[in-house]
């Protein structure tokens, strides 16, 4: 397809929480370096997210080259966690429980404040393996603390499709992608299998089933109606909404803004 390439980049840096826009990102074994590595979990261990605590959206996260996360929320002073952490615990991540890292006491006072519930912050540690569903992948394929799969990928045109279905727009970070790619037409996106970008391939594994995340205002927190409303006309399949595809990538490397967007399959 002439003319398809990457136009953005984003990192979730803890699962739920705000991100950052790059214009260069390395990919490691789970998907993007220090992509949804925390993961904030209630006094059971169980992991929490916009669908339960929207003020998630107000947080902004950020690494430092070192590998240290900070933490950034309305009313409340900056907070920096280092990538150690401290003892091992189980938490449980939908379907699965995978053994993580507690980032500490005053990470967990800072967020169960802000948050108004006891809650913990935790990190995903180097030597543990999650795999992604076996119906999609391969015995090697793994995730971090994402959804379900390493990536997710919407094109500029499908968003420019649904805002023009809707009385007011709404920007792509609603949809929490990692790639965006431009010069394709609305949903070509639904009819890939295989792309390759730089020097990585991706499968594109499974349509992406949307949540009441997406009606979540990051700026304020508040829920709305909209966009899965006007999804709910023309992108509603059984019970589920879809908008984006989640992609599956074959070796490490690193992508940058600009590169070319092959669809092999």
């Amino acid at each position: 397809m002439a003319g398809l390439t990457l136009s953005a980049l984003y990192r979730y840096p803890v699962k739920s929480m705000g991100g950052d826009r790059f214009e260069t990102l390395d990919v490691d074994a789970r998907g993007f370096r220090f992509d949804r590595q925390w993961m904030v979990v209630d006094a059971h261990g169980h992991f929490l997210t916009q669908r339960e605590q929207p003020r998630l959206a107000l947080i902004k996260a950020s690494v430092d080259e070192d590998g240290v996360l900070r933490l950034r929320a309305p009313g409340h002073p900056d907070i920096a966690v280092g990538r150690q952490g401290g003892d091992r615990l189980a938490v449980v991540v939908w379907a699965d429980t995978v053994q993580a890292r507690a980032a500490g006491a005053e990470v967990d006072a800072w967020l169960s404040d802000f948050l108004s519930v006891s809650c913990r912050l935790v990190s995903f540690p180097d030597d543990v393996l999650r795999p992604v569903d076996p119906g999609y992948a391969t015995p090697s394929d793994q995730v971090g603390f994402a959804d379900g799969f390493p990536f997710l990928l919407i094109s500029q045109a499908s968003l420019d499709d649904l805002n023009a279905r809707m009385e007011q727009p709404v920007p792509m970070l609603r949809f929490r992608p990692n790639l965006v790619v431009e010069g394709c037409e609305p949903y070509a996106e639904d009819s890939w299998r295989v792309i390759r970008i730089g020097e990585l391939t991706f499968r594109v594994a499974k349509p992406c089933a949307r949540c009441i995340i997406p009606t979540i205002d990051p700026a304020t927190a508040l829920r709305g109606k909209e966009p899965l409303r006007t999804l709910m006309r023309y992108r509603r399949r059984g019970n589920h909404v879809f908008f984006g595809q989640n992609l599956i990538h074959d070796r490490s490397g690193r992508l940058a803004l600009g590169m070319a967007v092959e669809v092999v399959e």
